[in-house]
């Protein structure tokens, strides 16, 4: 595993290749992006991801906490701001009312976000409210448990950043580790938080279901697609004899793909059914 991109142009294009030729794809049986289309990504980043979606002619907006990466993206992709396709907001999730927006959005992208929100259960119930009649949710994340999943590669020790599983330790066992090889504070606090928010795959699925999300569509890889990007590695899928073993399967799942969306009820005679 590698340190974070410093190179952001570089890591704009990876981004850009990643959802041009993984997550578009993945989406085309359940969703195909048009022109005039509402796309909405959460943790937008540099807006590389979004690049794809405003070369077919959809509008897009991009929430970002960071006011310094929202700022790379407005220069990344100042031609498409000045056209109107896209617009980036520097924000908080929790802090936008969805009905301060001019629209619902016909498909919200969270590609390697979920696993860095604090109260995944209130996220994915106030979700809904951003999205339209028939949309839909891409999420894309690595599993907790996966070699990497504490994203202990941003230590600064070689060791550290190249050793996987370590993160699964309890808590005051792995800062004491961190600390012992003398990362930063900084750095400690990050990877602690992560280890607080990072997510399961059966985790995942629980809360989708629990707050009336229709699970479409999943792939769990044992090689991510956008190692294809960073690494030069090709994708492969996890085996089906290990995604098929409960908890077992996210030691291996580096990546998942899911496509949501709203359960849609009816009412007849008096019932409420599930559609």
């Amino acid at each position: 595993m590698s340190k974070p991109f410093s190179d952001k142009p570089r890591y704009f294009e990876i981004q850009y290749l990643n959802s041009k030729h993984s997550i578009i794809p993945f989406l085309k049986d359940i969703y195909s992006p048009k022109k005039g289309d509402y796309i909405l990504e959460i943790g937008s980043a540099e807006g590389g991801v979004l690049k794809a979606f405003t070369d077919i002619g959809c509008f897009c907006t991009g929430i970002e906490l960071s006011a310094s990466r929202v700022a790379l993206a407005n220069n990344f992709m100042s031609e498409e701001k000045n056209a109107g396709l896209v617009n980036f907001i520097s924000e908080d999730i929790y802090n936008i009312n969805p009905t301060s927006l001019p629209h619902q959005f016909d498909l919200i992208i969270l590609k390697d976000v979920i696993e860095h929100i604090h109260h995944q259960e209130k996220f994915i119930a106030i979700i809904k409210n951003f999205l339209s009649e028939n949309g839909v949710i891409f999420f894309g994340f690595p599993s907790w448990r996966m070699p990497y999943g504490g994203h202990q590669q941003i230590a600064t020790s070689k060791l550290l950043a190249k050793m996987p599983y370590y993160h699964l330790l309890p808590k005051f066992i792995y800062q004491k580790v961190l600390k012992i090889f003398g990362e930063s504070t900084q750095t400690i606090n990050n990877l602690l938080e992560i280890k607080e928010t990072g997510l399961s795959t059966k985790r995942f699925e629980k809360l989708c279901l629990q707050n009336d999300f229709q699970i479409l569509k999943q792939t769990k890889f044992f090689v991510a697609p956008i190692y294809e990007y960073k690494f030069g590695y090709k994708t492969r899928l996890l085996p089906r004899w290990i995604g098929a073993i409960p908890y077992f399967n996210d030691f291996f799942t580096f990546q998942s793909f899911y496509v949501i969306k709203k359960k849609v009820y009816k009412v007849e005679r008096g019932i409420r059914n599930k559609e």
